[in-house]
């Protein structure tokens, strides 16, 4: 699990770069930062959910 969350974390970022770095892509930026926030958050949570007894 953590694998695919590391993995997706790596592609919503090369999203959000490409996106501020292609003039006219400005718009896959905010959807990149999004996805990797709701990832983020998504993964923390199930991660600690995981650990309790």
């Amino acid at each position: 699990m953590i694998k695919i969350l590391i993995l997706l974390l790596i592609v919503w970022a090369l999203v959000s770069v490409a996106g501020a770095v292609i003039e006219g892509l400005i718009w896959l930026t905010f959807i990149g930062v999004a996805l990797f926030l709701i990832t983020a958050v998504v993964g923390f949570l199930r991660r600690g959910s995981s650990n309790t007894p």
